[in-house]
């Protein structure tokens, strides 16, 4: 199994987020800012899925298996940019673990994600479409006591569509008041994290891949690949396989290092992330 691991890790290590939109090049009469202006004003922020499965690294059963989802939207406050080509942001997603198998199916775990955002698309050398994002946001489970984890923090990101297939995304972050709960929250979820998204084949399968790295000299952190499956050309639905290993999944067992396999439903924006 730790070869295998090892193996599919150099192999997805240069992949990760994306959507199935092909180059867009600037033109002389084209302006980053009109891809904004004719996006839905509501839209989707994250992936959204519904996903089940197992651990690898543990015998498999009613306990340890579970339902994974996620729930992620943005709304555009204004039609028009700011001053300097800045649109901005309200957004949300709430992720679930949902013991589903145990008799009485509980929920494990639901991390609530609101934030505001300024996003200034532009067009980096080369004419690939790109998005400098900077973040405003709050991150908790909603619990009180000794199972409170909560975080605040402000980020940066910088995504860019770096060839017709690949999508490449930084994102770096600065915590604010977090250690009233968990006061060791960057050992293992770090500051930053890589993405990457690779299109396989246009309009029917893609990969996605999120890597971060624990803060210091240890070997926390975390890698999500996901492997996306469009049965239906003119719809934005996939059959998803996500591979989960590391530290820091929900916020409750975040220093627990996991590994899960879930496949399942998933909905993608048709356009590229600005996040």
């Amino acid at each position: 199994m730790r070869k295998f691991m090892l193996i599919l890790n150099l192999v997805l290590l240069g992949l990760i987020r994306t959507s199935n939109a092909q180059i867009i090049e600037k033109d002389a009469d084209f302006q980053a800012s009109e891809l904004m202006i004719d996006q839905p004003g509501f839209s989707m922020h994250r992936d959204n899925y519904f996903i089940s499965g197992i651990p690898l690294n543990k015998k498999p059963s009613r306990d340890n298996s579970d339902v994974k989802y996620q729930i992620s939207f943005k709304q555009r406050l204004r039609r028009t940019p700011l001053p300097g080509g800045v649109f901005p942001y309200l957004m949300y997603t709430q992720k679930a673990f949902w013991d589903i198998y145990k008799s009485s199916k509980p929920f494990d775990e639901i991390n609530f994600n609101p934030g505001f955002a300024l996003v200034r698309p532009f067009f980096l050398k080369g004419h690939r479409l790109s998005y400098l994002s900077a973040f405003l946001e709050h991150e908790s489970n909603g619990r009180d006591s000794i199972y409170s984890r909560s975080w605040n923090f402000f980020a940066v990101s910088l995504r860019s569509q770096w060839t017709e297939r690949l999508t490449l995304g930084l994102r770096f972050w600065l915590p604010m008041a977090y250690k009233d709960d968990n006061p060791d929250l960057l050992t293992y979820v770090g500051l930053g994290e890589l993405s990457s998204s690779y299109i396989i084949k246009p309009d029917i399968w893609s990969a996605d891949i999120i890597l971060k790295k624990g803060k210091g000299w240890n070997n926390k952190g975390s890698m999500q690949v996901q492997l996306n499956w469009r049965p239906f050309k003119d719809e934005n639905q996939y059959l998803m396989l996500q591979w989960f290993q590391g530290n820091g999944e929900s916020l409750i067992d975040y220093k627990q290092h996991t590994s899960m396999l879930r496949i399942g439903f998933l909905l993608k924006p048709n356009i590229l992330g600005v996040f």
